[in-house]
């Protein structure tokens, strides 16, 4: 038989992926399932769900943590066979980690509906649970904005561990949400494409957002906004990412990118602000010496006579 055409039957049968095992096929491709759980958090999530649980039929079980979804989302994730948990209110951090604690394999990836696993990845991952030699493992990330590569400033050089053993939690935050400190962590070649936002309205409102889930977390902190992070701070992040760390190089998409994420800092801070002002409001104490001269309001007023001028 032709050695192409022999090679593209494997790759073919390596599609389906319905053995119960993992193991790589003689020309490297993942041809049985790879024993892992994939852990997805969503809401509001039915125009792309589907497709992504599709994509990771190559994973042993995909587990959805859905935060209260009423656009068919749920139905959707079970129609493609994924465990779905429902985890209402929470956080992004807490529905991952109840999707951890629920995951039926040792390792788990974690993995966003806007993100799609590289070809490369995905064999990757399947050789290094074979044998793993680190306790963790950090991917690196392609991201694209509006159809545009970002291949300089912040996003051009991103990468997060994602792939680890379900012992591990992500620590409690409502926005940036991270994996508890590791100490034994590897680095993996292949990488996970991430398209963030469908349109220049779903990145602001999404923006605005976490914006205020941020806010929230500093105040919870103890954190006041000053007059420089509602002035120097996004200025400063705008020249950053588009100055320092390269975003010019991408061209107008490194320009908008930049100039967006100076506003989310102003955002976040305004925010801030905010709850500031509306902490002060209702703790506001009426001074003593008004609170003595103000009559009750159940006193009658007394009746003064006048005397009749003669």
């Amino acid at each position: 038989m032709d050695t192409s055409r022999s090679r593209a039957v494997r790759e073919e049968s390596c599609s389906a992926y319905n053995a119960p095992e993992a193991g790589i096929g003689s020309s490297g491709e993942v041809c049985l399932k790879v024993r892992l759980s994939v852990v997805i958090p969503s809401l509001d999530e039915a125009g792309r769900i589907q497709k992504a649980i599709e994509n990771l039929r190559w994973a042993d079980e995909v587990i959805v943590a859905d935060g209260g979804s009423r656009d068919g989302t749920v139905e959707l994730a079970t129609l493609a066979n994924a465990k779905v948990l429902h985890v209402p209110g929470g956080t992004i951090a807490s529905q991952r980690n109840a999707a951890i604690a629920a995951a039926r394999n040792q390792w788990v990836l974690t993995l966003d509906v806007d993100e799609h696993i590289s070809r490369d990845l995905r064999m990757e991952i399947a050789r290094t649970l074979e044998a793993p030699g680190h306790e963790a493992y950090r991917i690196p990330f392609h991201n694209f904005y509006l159809g545009h590569e970002m291949r300089h400033g912040r996003w051009g050089n991103e990468s997060h561990v994602r792939l680890f053993q379900r012992n591990r939690r992500f620590l409690e935050r409502r926005v940036h949400e991270h994996l508890e400190p590791i100490s034994d962590v590897g680095s993996l070649r292949g990488f996970i494409e991430h398209r963030p936002y469908r349109s220049l309205a779903h990145h602001v409102e999404k923006m605005v957002r976490y914006a205020r889930w941020g806010a929230e977390d500093l105040a919870d902190r103890g954190r006041e906004a000053k007059a420089s992070d509602l002035t120097v701070r996004p200025l400063w992040r705008f020249i950053r990412e588009y100055v320092f760390s390269g975003g010019w190089r991408d061209g107008r998409a490194g320009l908008l990118v930049a100039a967006l994420s100076g506003f989310s800092a102003l955002l976040k801070y305004a925010h801030l602000q905010e709850l500031e002002w509306q902490r002060d409001s209702r703790t506001a104490v009426v001074p003593e010496f008004l609170a003595l001269s103000e009559p009750a309001l159940d006193t009658p007023p007394k009746a003064v006579l006048l005397p009749l001028e003669s």
